[in-house]
């Protein structure tokens, strides 16, 4: 009997092996004259000469698409290896649930960002038919990192260019020169929340090299204004803070082959009291247009420590 060994080093297991491991029992199912052993940083396959040059193909391909990707789907193991594959429903979830397809996006150290709630679920189906999506709800719904989430696994599947992430910097009154330090020191502290869900997703290196070379931007939505934005997946997030015209503005600026999302919380508008939100206006003259969705997410969704669901409920935000 022959042995090879192979070093998944440089790869995230948890991209290659999938959630429970699922990746790892139909690679061995595929393979059934072979003995397979993961460990750690290697895997030891014994078994017949033949089958082991064949087995070490296909495995440096695989492993070729998960450090180029850094995403692994069923389909791409059955294109890889060549023949139809099928994985077993997990023992603690029903069958006609979200299983595998359920993880949006794996990020570094292991993380696998899921759509958890069944709205989160809708946002994942719904921007796959539809080029705009708003997202509506209060606070901790998991609204603006699923948005995030469905960006990066746009790119990381090379289904768009670029990324651009804004909102309204509504606390500085979009005027941000009288701020200390450079442009990015101002606008920073508003855009946290955008990096912050950014760094569960994207290696540290690689956000870093996505930031400078702009394939991930970041930026207050004034600085959207009289560019067409096209080849690349955007988010305007906390758009309650947007005006009429800053939102009219934002959605024209949507090139052919873009996709936007739109998140907001109307029972958190910092705008000043004579000014309307835009995204009142929005979700009642934009409602029935096609390829325009709009999916409104409750207290059911609060994905939160357990007491923002009864803070919200205390406050009257979520009924």
């Amino acid at each position: 009997m022959n042995e090879i060994k192979l070093s998944i080093e440089n790869i995230n297991p948890a991209v290659l092996w999938g959630p429970n491991n699922d990746h790892f029992e139909i690679i061995k199912k595929q393979y059934p004259k072979l003995k397979i052993v993961a460990r750690g940083s290697e895997v030891k396959v014994l078994g017949d000469e033949h089958e082991l040059n064949v087995f070490n193909d296909k495995f440096n391909t695989l492993l070729q698409h998960v450090e180029k990707y850094e995403n692994l789907s069923i389909t791409d193991i059955e294109r890889i290896l060549g023949s139809k594959v099928s994985a077993a429903p997990s023992a603690d979830a029903p069958a006609d649930k979200f299983n595998n397809s359920e993880v949006i996006v794996f990020g570094p150290n292991g993380i696998m960002v899921k759509a958890r709630t069944a709205n989160q679920r809708r946002m994942v189906d719904a921007i796959v038919k539809n080029d705009v999506l708003f997202a509506i709800g209060p606070a901790g719904t998991g609204k603006t990192y699923t948005a995030v989430a469905l960006a990066v696994r746009a790119l990381k599947n090379k289904e768009i260019k670029r990324i651009i992430l804004t909102r309204p910097a509504v606390e500085a009154g979009e005027n941000l020169g009288f701020l200390p330090g450079d442009l990015k020191e101002k606008i920073d502290p508003y855009l946290r929340p955008l990096y912050d869900a950014l760094d569960d997703m994207i290696p540290a290196e690689k956000l870093k090299v996505y930031l400078e070379n702009r394939t991930i931007e970041i930026a207050p939505l004034a600085f959207m204004r009289g560019r067409t934005l096209d080849n690349c997946f955007v988010i305007l997030d906390e758009a309650q803070n947007a005006t009429d015209m800053q939102l009219k503005m934002f959605l024209t600026r949507m090139g052919p082959t873009a996709k936007f999302i739109v998140t907001g919380d109307v029972t958190q508008i910092d705008l000043p009291k004579k000014q309307q939100s835009g995204l009142h206006t929005a979700l009642r003259i934009l409602t029935d247009i096609k390829g325009i969705e709009i999916i409104y997410l409750s207290g059911e969704d609060v994905v939160r420590h357990k007491l923002v669901k009864r803070i919200l409920e205390a406050y009257g935000d979520i009924q």
